[in-house]
């Protein structure tokens, strides 16, 4: 069959070529048929073979052809996906900086639950995502990143994620940045102390609320708990 394709060289038979080779699960091949068809219109069931099979690399170059013939959704996110999975960010990048038609989000997603933490932070950079993108660079261990990034995202289940993990990391420098933003919310702060005081950083604690008190939205809860701990750890 292969060899009539060749000798023929036509598109329609190159493309009933491809649909046999997939569906033998002889996926290289089938993608280097459709790619001489230049035919998109089998795209759904090639991502889902090709992704089952992991062979990432080969549906890079299936979808870089499908994406000059037609322009959806599914493509262009499976695109960026797979540029993620073969490690080739500097391709994702140029991809997600030029007219697209991919969910970011979608694919930012499923690169942060794949461990792809450098695929996620330039995706959720991309669309300004900053919440997500301060939780993938704590995993990537750029506290200081983390920390301007909740900066921009501003609230507080963001602040208190990134102010966790500079403690669990010994970045009280930085998770007292966080911090100031967290205890000005009474109803937040029993949580914060309890984190710091359940892993004995006791004295970092202390440095926190005492630089708590000049802020504008200081409340009693916060001289509160800062004379309960004077009282346990202060001589």
């Amino acid at each position: 069959a292969y060899e009539y394709a060749e000798r023929c060289n036509e598109p329609a038979v190159w493309s009933l070529l491809a649909k046999a080779q997939l569906s033998e699960g002889v996926i290289k091949e089938s993608i280097d048929s459709y790619i001489k068809a230049g035919d998109p219109a089998n795209y759904e069931e090639v991502i889902q073979v090709a992704s089952a099979a992991s062979q990432y690399e080969d549906l890079v170059r299936y979808l870089q052809m499908a994406r000059k013939k037609a322009r959806e959704t599914a493509i262009d996110s499976e695109l960026a996906f797979a540029f993620a999975k073969t490690g080739r960010l500097s391709d994702l990048e140029e991809f997600v900086a030029g007219p697209n038609h991919a969910n970011i989000t979608a694919v930012a997603d499923r690169c942060f639950e794949d461990q792809m933490y450098d695929a996620g932070k330039l995706l959720y950079n991309n669309v300004s995502n900053y919440s997500r993108l301060a939780i993938t660079q704590v995993h990537l261990g750029e506290y200081q990143g983390a920390v301007e990034a909740a900066r921009k995202a501003n609230s507080t289940r963001t602040w208190k994620e990134v102010c966790f993990a500079c403690v669990d990391h010994g970045e009280f420098r930085l998770a007292q940045m966080c911090g100031l933003h967290i205890v000005v919310h009474a109803d937040e702060l029993e949580e914060l102390i309890n984190y710091y005081q359940q892993r004995g950083h006791f004295q970092q604690l202390i440095s926190l609320l005492e630089a708590a008190l000049g802020l504008e939205r200081a409340h009693m809860g916060m001289f509160t708990e800062l004379a309960i701990l004077y009282s346990k750890f202060k001589q």
